[in-house]
């Protein structure tokens, strides 16, 4: 029997995805070496162990932040200050200034198009409203879609607080409206630039972190939207996340030397906040795939290979060692199910010394 010589192809085979398994071409035991080595104990062992084994694919990705746009002026004027790369602007913060007058954030989906005032109704309104009653200048606001002398009035509070002319009207040259807090991941403009209204200033996300990734179309199927995953990060931390987003059109990727078709697929972490790491740097995303419960596994690397061309582990017990013929299943998480007459949870069965 030869254990070292098909590790390596049963590895290979191990890889991929599903229960089922082809086993060819494996080197065989030469037979004036196999009784010899029937007669002697293993260096080492492992046991037999029963339960859930879970098969599944790794697919490398990109550590970085969700929804990335870029953010334009939204009134012409000279910039006079812009927010630094990789600061965090939330509700109300400063992302740059027109002439010395601030542009300031606040949270929306509609964005800030007209200068707004009253007798106006809309999204842009509504939102607009929202966000002065959560500033605390909208007593007595209802978050509804119009325009009122209400409005008017909490908007002059805002005004007043930030040393701009209370008009009461409000609109890009003020405000920008974005989903929630920004990470500003690149300025594109400097102070004394003049902006136009569209011109770029400056690229942001969200600052809640996710993992891009490509995978094979063949492999597609384990990353459908809300499969939950795992995700390795850089230092070696592991946390939990959910397949967001998975594009529906196939790619060749980035990589010039592989043109084999892909999909973008975006995964969310379930607790963001606990997630750390250098943005872009790698990160290793765990898809679970076909689960058989409740079986017997072994160590890959236990595996024999008899001489009829099956394969059989090495039983070991009261200091004598014996073969047992198995039948493989399911490869994953570096074991193997297996069946065969005998064989039973806590058993040591033979493998190699590392």
């Amino acid at each position: 029997m030869r254990r070292a010589a098909i590790i390596a192809s049963l590895v290979a085979v191990a890889a991929v995805v599903g229960g089922g398994i082809a086993v060819t071409g494996l080197a065989q035991p030469r037979k004036d070496e196999s009784g010899a080595q029937r007669s002697q104990l293993p260096a080492a062992t492992a046991p037999v162990e029963r339960g859930d084994l879970t098969s599944s694919t790794s697919v490398d990705g990109t550590l970085g932040y969700s929804r990335e746009r870029k953010l334009n002026a939204g009134a012409s004027g000279t910039l006079t200050w812009v927010t630094r790369s990789g600061s965090t602007v939330k509700r109300d913060g400063r992302l740059y200034a027109l002439g010395g007058k601030d542009v300031r954030l606040m949270y929306g989906s509609e964005p800030m198009y007209r200068t707004l005032e009253e007798g106006d109704t809309g999204t842009d309104v509504k939102q607009l409203k929202e966000n002065l009653i959560e500033l605390g200048y909208g007593g007595g606001l209802v978050a509804d879609d119009e325009f009122t002398a209400g409005t008017t009035a909490a908007v002059e509070r805002w005004q007043e607080h930030h040393g701009l002319a209370e008009t009461g009207r409000t609109g890009p040259d003020q405000i920008a409206f974005a989903s929630g807090p920004l990470r500003v991941q690149s300025v594109n403009a400097s102070a004394g630039d003049v902006a136009a209204p569209g011109q770029k200033i400056m690229t942001t996300t969200g600052s809640d972190r996710v993992v891009r990734l490509e995978v094979k179309v063949s492999e597609a199927a384990l990353a459908k939207p809300d499969h939950k995953v795992r995700v390795e990060l850089p230092g070696g931390t592991v946390a939990d996340g959910t397949v967001s987003s998975v594009d529906e059109v196939a790619t060749m990727g980035d990589d010039p030397n592989d043109k084999t078709p892909k999909v973008g697929v975006t995964v969310t972490f379930d607790d963001p906040g606990a997630v750390e790491g250098v943005d872009k740097s790698p990160a290793t995303v765990l898809f679970t795939g076909r689960t058989r419960k409740d079986v017997l596994s072994v160590p890959v690397s236990a595996l024999l290979a008899l001489e009829d061309g099956s394969f059989g582990v090495q039983v070991v017990a009261g200091g004598r060692a014996r073969e047992v013929k198995v039948r493989l299943g399911m490869f994953a998480q570096g074991r193997v199910e297996v069946s065969g007459a005998g064989l039973r949870d806590g058993m040591r069965v033979g493998v190699p010394t590392t």
